[in-house]
């Protein structure tokens, strides 16, 4: 598959070959789901907690004697039915990560991949870094290429600070390391915006 390659002005200056292994890849919807609820529970920070009737302070004297009282009987008014009183099976520090397979981590990313190249989400751009952090002018290079309205993913081979600082005002817009690329944050923008010498390493994480 051959997708044409834009410069900052939003003129073709060329065009780039894609495999169609990846171009043409089924979308796996399940992989995809599967993947986005595994990066979700690696990104909770599990520090929910609450106390049993052990760790609630006070309520080591019994209330009221056993019997002969007409009440019913109590040992703690810390135990779980008392107003103040500990929780029974609440929730503890944990972790909510685990492990999901390579390969159905990589079927999703291809998946995803697949279908911003269907639907014309992905776009090619040359590669460009600013002299100076300059917001104005990553606004500009966005309205060129008409998408100063969406929401936008921009894909690049390494850091670079002073474009990173350029972009980072705008609200709608993250900069993102090709070694950092994945299935969510693919996902939660309308438009990927790759930078032309990330496709080979596109290419080779998701090659079979």
């Amino acid at each position: 598959m051959e997708i044409k390659v834009l410069n900052t002005e939003n003129q073709e200056v060329g065009t780039v070959k894609i495999s169609d292994d990846i171009a043409k890849a089924p979308i796996k919807s399940h992989a995809i789901w599967e993947t986005v609820k595994w990066q979700l529970a690696k990104r909770r920070r599990g520090t929910h907690s609450t106390k049993t009737r052990a760790e609630v302070r006070g309520g080591g004297r019994k209330p009221w004697p056993q019997k002969h009282t007409g009440r019913a009987r109590q040992g703690s008014i810390r135990a779980p039915q008392w107003v103040g009183g500990g929780v029974v099976f609440g929730p503890k520090p944990r972790d909510y990560s685990y492990n999901l397979p390579k390969k159905v981590r990589k079927v999703a990313l291809r998946s995803v991949v697949a279908g911003k190249l269907g639907d014309g989400s992905f776009i090619v751009v040359e590669d460009f870094a600013f002299d100076q952090p300059k917001t104005k002018q990553a606004v500009e290079f966005l309205k060129k290429l008409g998408l100063e309205n969406e929401k936008v993913l921009i894909v690049v081979s390494e850091f670079d600070e002073n474009t990173w600082k350029s972009f980072r005002n705008l609200p709608n817009v993250k900069l993102l390391e090709i070694e950092g690329l994945n299935v969510y944050d693919m996902l939660c923008f309308d438009k990927c915006v790759f930078f032309k010498s990330t496709l080979p390493k596109l290419e080779e994480r998701l090659s079979r």
